[in-house]
């Protein structure tokens, strides 16, 4: 089944969906810059900024991520926020640091995490992953704790379903697991039919942004590539916003 309308957000509202930043502060910075720039060039609108997840981990700056996160959703906008995978495991690390969920945040980047958050670099390298874990909740503020734990799974507008992963085919929005909304890849990915919205996603990384008939890939891998990107949608529209700039200059 294909969509025979093209997409669209209702009237009078605009969308930024921003993907995976990874710890990378600087690019988010920049970002946010050149969102707002955007978006004050334009007609005024409804504005919603949405985080599409993994905030955290593999970059440099993933406390100061979510410290500029906070800020935002203290601002007054509308700014939403996705559970990723990788918050996930970060809260589960937190939680229960028994010696799997230790091994598997560090494996995907959570030394890197903690070292934002001030471990020291030689406690680190000394430590194991059971006693990177023992250590983390005397450095992660409860604050930080309690905003990553109101990330929503998925969000709805209009046309668009905005999710960190993406979505099992053949099951209803309402009815996705968590799971899938986290951390599905190839059963989604590899499939090629319309899905009863547009999928919006970040999660798989792509040395662009992937967009096909019935997703939208935005992961463009900034921890490592310096691209960080956000997909922009009104009305019918979908244009993108990066940091493009940033590795031209550099």
């Amino acid at each position: 089944m294909s969509r025979a309308a093209p997409p669209a957000i209702p009237e009078g509202q605009r969308v930024y969906a921003v993907g995976d930043i990874h710890g990378r502060a600087d690019l988010f910075d920049h970002l946010l810059e050149k969102i707002a720039a955007d978006d004050g060039a334009r007609a005024p609108a409804e504005t919603t900024l949405i985080l599409l997840g993994d905030l955290i981990d593999r970059g440099p700056g993933s406390c100061q991520v979510i410290e500029r996160a906070m800020e935002l959703e203290q601002s007054g906008r509308d700014v939403r926020f996705l559970m990723g995978n990788h918050e996930e495991v970060f809260l589960e690390a937190l939680k229960d640091p028994c010696r799997e969920t230790a091994r598997f945040f560090y494996r995907i980047g959570g030394g890197e995490t903690m070292l934002s958050y001030g471990l020291p670099e030689k406690e680190l390298i000394e430590c194991d992953s059971l006693q990177l874990a023992e250590r983390m909740p005397s450095l992660v503020p409860q604050s930080h704790i309690d905003f990553l734990g109101r990330f929503d799974d998925q969000l709805t507008i209009g046309d668009y379903v905005f999710v960190h992963a993406g979505v099992k085919p053949g099951v209803p929005m309402e009815e996705q697991k968590q799971r899938h909304l986290r951390w599905i890849r190839d059963e989604f990915l590899h499939h090629d039919r319309y899905l009863g919205k547009m999928v919006v996603h970040g999660h798989t990384v792509t040395e662009a942004v992937e967009e096909r008939p019935h997703r939208i890939g935005v992961d463009t891998g900034a921890w490592s590539s310096g691209l960080l990107t956000a997909v922009a949608l009104e009305g019918t529209e979908r244009w993108f916003v990066d940091t493009a700039d940033v590795l031209q200059a550099a």
